[in-house]
């Protein structure tokens, strides 16, 4: 089964299938993320996170060896420096030209579905920014990740990098414009999965498969839990887990799932 969220996705496509989402970015030559297919993206999340027809979502690209090329250049010299309106914005977009982009960023993170990144190519920029903002990571061999910012006189992306690396790694890679390659994330723990890349996709829509077996409703609340707890401390982010703890255990999925554990059969969720 094939979904679109409108009839205007341009560079956006989408196929539903077992409750498993595959979000597929489609702009040639390079992916490169302009204003329209930002807003697309988080168009995207967000309309999955809303419907009950998907429990796990893939975010690959429909050209293989290559994920995303970053921002369009272009694009982002029209909004930041001409300050020039895009198809479908008004003047109030020009007062914070960088909210298309974290609009973009936010839905994936915070759509509301598990978002299992099948990288099988090369992420630079915002594009590593868009591998970063996944909650699961799984790489091709020969898939590489840079935050070139600095060699074209902009900054960004270093915030997100934290969160696969570390702070120093992550401000090596905004220091330098460097590569850092999927083995190497792999081996830092930030990829679930490397594979030869004829492999990614299965892999990742193996992986999500397995995810997608579990309570939709407990997906979902152990994801917003997990996102507003990570940056808390310690102590304040087990007692918030423990509220959505308590909160997933109100569900009718929660004896289901422990009957079914004991029983040794398939559990029936019921979306309640």
């Amino acid at each position: 089964m094939t979904q679109t969220v409108a009839a205007d996705t341009k560079f956006v496509r989408v196929e539903i299938a077992d409750e498993v989402a595959t979000v597929r970015l489609d702009r040639p030559k390079v992916n490169a993320l302009s204003t329209v297919m930002m807003r697309e993206i988080a168009a995207v999340f967000h309309w999955l996170g809303a419907g009950t027809e998907a429990s796990v979502a893939i975010l690959t690209s429909a050209r293989e060896g290559l994920f995303c090329a970053g921002a369009d250049l272009s694009d982002s010299e029209r909004r930041y420096a001409r300050r020039e309106l895009a198809e479908g914005e008004t003047v109030a977009d020009l007062i914070d030209p960088g909210k298309v982009a974290r609009d973009c960023f936010t839905g994936i993170r915070s759509g509301g579905l598990p978002v299992i990144c099948a990288l099988n190519g090369a992420a630079i920029g915002a594009g590593a920014v868009l591998v970063a903002c996944c909650d699961l990571i799984v790489a091709s061999e020969d898939a590489w990740l840079s935050l070139p910012e600095i060699n074209v006189g902009v900054a960004g992306g270093y915030r997100h990098m934290q969160r696969l690396f570390g702070n120093f790694k992550a401000r090596e890679l905004a220091y330098r414009g460097n590569r850092i390659s999927a083995s190497e994330l792999y081996r830092l723990g930030a990829a679930s999965a490397l594979v030869p890349a004829d492999q990614v996709q299965a892999a990742a829509r193996e992986l999500a498969v397995e995810i997608a077996g579990k309570s939709p409703l407990a997906l979902r609340i152990a994801k917003e839990s997990m996102d507003r707890a990570e940056d808390m401390g310690l102590d304040e982010g087990y007692a918030f887990e423990q509220h959505f703890t308590a909160r997933t255990s109100l569900l009718s999925d929660s004896p289901e799932a422990r009957n079914s554990f004991r029983e040794k059969r398939s559990p029936k969720w019921s979306w309640s």
